[in-house]
């Protein structure tokens, strides 16, 4: 059974610190339970508030579930002994049973994404998952727009419908909603063919409509300026962005893999070698802490607020 240290947040907590400070929290997919460790190291190292999260389709291609992604996050939690605000977060998710699930083993927030639903079905399935979370103190993150997918392991969209800034208005107004995470031009994945983009003015006509925490998708692979911009907006920018093809970049390329493992080839594997990869996601970590999130330092600054989870 998980014992939830006093550092463990919800979104609402985590992302109100970050808005203030004008500086992004960094969400990482470690896509196997043996990289939990290196993100909480390098969360840990650098002093910065982190978020570790895992997605339905991730726990379906890696074949893992989502008790065992949990029950491993704990036990890394009470080894490593991390003392930066952090949270454990449900990414990208359709299945309801699955949501119930994770907020059993402990989840602080997760992600209901009935994007590709029309406007008013999006609402009613978010509304529900909302009612259910708050009634059990789990914050909820949603999708309004469709953000493209380089390589589908985040999601199963592959075209993206940007996000209409009056409809993100009415869709928070109306589901209670903690955050929201916006389509404004970057991408799931892999940047292949479509070059990345952030949509600044789209960004400022949605924060004019409302002032939910704004989530960024497609982290990985876009230019550190233009995530800067996106985090420093005047009047209130992103202030959580997701990280995963770029951790899982740097762990095959560690270990000269050309092809995916699964969970349970990733734990066969010699440990001198997991540790070789768990080095390199350390690394990207770090730097994306230090270079894209401006978070670096910025954990002190939550222990002086007066904000409660």
């Amino acid at each position: 059974m998980y014992k939830k240290p006093a550092n463990i947040f919800q979104l609402p907590y985590l992302l109100s610190g970050a808005e203030r400070g004008k500086f992004a929290v960094g969400a990482y997919n470690p896509r196997y339970t043996a990289m939990i460790r290196p993100v909480l190291r390098g969360g840990e190292l650098m002093q910065s508030p982190i978020i570790i999260q895992i997605a339905q389709v991730e726990l379906e291609i890696y074949q893992l579930s989502v008790t065992h992604f949990a029950e491993q996050f704990w036990q890394a939690v009470a080894d490593e002994k991390p003392t930066v605000p952090m949270g454990l977060h449900l990414d990208h998710t359709k299945k309801l049973t699955l949501i119930e699930e994770a907020i059993s083993c402990g989840f602080t927030s997760v992600m209901i994404d009935a994007s590709a639903k029309e406007l008013q079905d999006n609402i009613a399935t978010t509304r529900e998952v909302v009612s259910y979370a708050h009634a059990r103190g789990v914050s909820v993150e949603a999708e309004l727009g469709r953000i493209a997918a380089g390589d589908s392991i985040e999601t199963e969209n592959d075209d993206e419908l940007f996000t209409d800034p009056m409809e993100a208005g009415e869709f928070v107004r109306k589901t209670g909603v903690d955050a929201l995470a916006v389509s404004i031009g970057t991408a799931h994945g892999a940047y292949l063919v479509k070059k990345p983009r952030i949509d600044l003015d789209r960004l400022k006509a949605i924060r004019q409509q409302t002032q939910v925490h704004l989530v960024l998708h497609g982290g990985s692979g876009t230019p550190s300026e233009m995530i800067k911009a996106a985090i420093q907006l005047p009047g209130g920018g992103v202030s959580k962005i997701n990280i995963a093809t770029d951790l899982e970049v740097a762990l095959y390329s560690e270990l000269k893999r050309d092809t995916r493992l699964t969970e349970t080839e990733m734990n066969s594997m010699d440990q001198l070698e997991v540790d070789r990869g768990a080095q390199a996601v350390q690394k990207v970590v770090e730097s994306k802490i230090t270079d894209f999130l401006i978070s670096k330092g910025r954990a002190f600054e939550y222990q002086s607020q007066l904000i409660r989870k």
